[in-house]
């Protein structure tokens, strides 16, 4: 059955969604559609706003609206422990946990030469250059448990380890 191009762009644009196949897809364009315009009016308008306004920390490249985000900007936290995750969820999900009370580095992906994602895309320098400035003295990986996750945690730890800093890899 041949579609609208206007449904069949809201289907394809939903599949885009981790998790999301093209029935799942045609089932929310359906429902937005039938039931919840003001919903899908509701979404539309925020994904707008979140694409206009939001944009990466200077510093530790977490998603914000600002130049420097909240949690870098905190003069409570402690300056001298970094924490280096692989995507802005993982910033979520410690800091929902209320355990822990450093900086982050966000990669923003790991390290895949088959994608060709090596560390100039991952910003590594950066990384380094903030180490510098900061003061910081111990590094905490906390990338994903799988062959991409370690293999980046296995680089970070061969070259933040001969410049003195205590670099530790979180439990898994």
């Amino acid at each position: 059955m041949k579609l609208s191009p206007s449904i069949q762009g809201l289907i394809d644009g939903l599949r885009h969604l981790p998790g999301v196949g093209p029935k799942s897809a045609q089932r929310m364009t359906l429902h937005l559609l039938e039931r919840d315009r003001e919903g899908a009016q509701e979404i539309a308008e925020a994904i707008e706003t979140a694409l206009a306004k939001v944009r990466n920390c200077e510093r530790c490249r977490n998603f914000t609206e600002l130049a420097i985000c909240e949690i870098c900007s905190d003069p409570k936290r402690d300056a001298s422990t970094l924490c280096v995750v692989e995507a802005p969820a993982d910033v979520m999900a410690i800091e929902q946990s209320g355990s822990f009370r450093g900086h982050y580095y966000v990669l923003m992906g790991h390290l895949s030469p088959i994608d060709g994602i090596g560390p100039d895309q991952l910003k590594i320098r950066e990384l380094l250059a903030r180490l510098d400035d900061e003061g910081i003295t111990e590094i905490i990986l906390c990338t994903n448990p799988n062959t991409e996750g370690d293999v980046t945690a296995m680089y970070l730890a061969r070259l933040l380890k001969p410049l003195g800093l205590r670099v530790t890899r979180i439990a898994s």
